[in-house]
């Protein structure tokens, strides 16, 4: 199984990129093929709503590595994204990526977008300072969770699993019990 890793957190030692390193490390135990995307280290211009991209399917936009990161997309048999919860939200550059991949992703049609990433399967992870249970309640790590969520949806991903870790400032080493959520989220793959 070829799977790409979105990691949408700037922190190369923090939990996010922590619990998607299991996953890959599992993963390439078993003889999957993985790679991994730091948004963060992309060269990516920001879109500029010009609506282009849906009538020609491709960005208006010089080419940068928007592009290169779709191909590996569509490439991919599974997807694992994961973020850091930033005001309710996934990080500007990942978003910034997913603003410049919409072309690619879904196609408009007279009725409903049409997904074009139908066939893969999808991880969703992410963490919040926000201490649990008000991590959920209050819609922090859920809020970055549901963004993410709506690209896979709309992109026609089949999310098997969500991993939601709240209370990273009070507790930011990962326990047993998240390296096991890892590693579950990953055999579903």
């Amino acid at each position: 199984m070829n799977i790409l890793i979105i990691n949408g957190s700037p922190r190369k030692k923090g939990l996010i990129s922590q619990m998607l390193g299991i996953m890959r490390d599992e993963a390439e135990k078993r003889g999957d093929t993985v790679q991994m995307v730091y948004t963060n280290d992309l060269n990516i211009k920001p879109c500029i709503g010009c609506m282009l991209c849906r009538k020609n399917k491709k960005c208006a936009i010089a080419e940068d590595d928007s592009q290169r990161v779709l191909k590996m997309m569509q490439e991919a048999d599974a997807i694992i994204m994961g973020a850091p919860c930033y005001w309710g939200n996934i990080p500007g550059q990942m978003k910034l990526m997913f603003d410049r991949q919409v072309y690619g992703m879904m196609r408009d049609t007279a009725r409903f977008p049409e997904p074009l990433m139908k066939g893969r399967k999808c991880i969703l992870v992410s963490t919040s300072t926000t201490p649990w249970p008000w991590n959920i309640l209050f819609k922090q790590s859920r809020g970055a969770i549901r963004a993410m969520r709506e690209i896979a949806r709309y992109a026609g991903f089949k999310i098997v699993k969500t991993i939601e870790r709240g209370g990273t400032a009070q507790h930011p080493e990962l326990t047993e019990e998240d390296k096991q959520k890892c590693l579950n989220a990953i055999r579903k793959l």
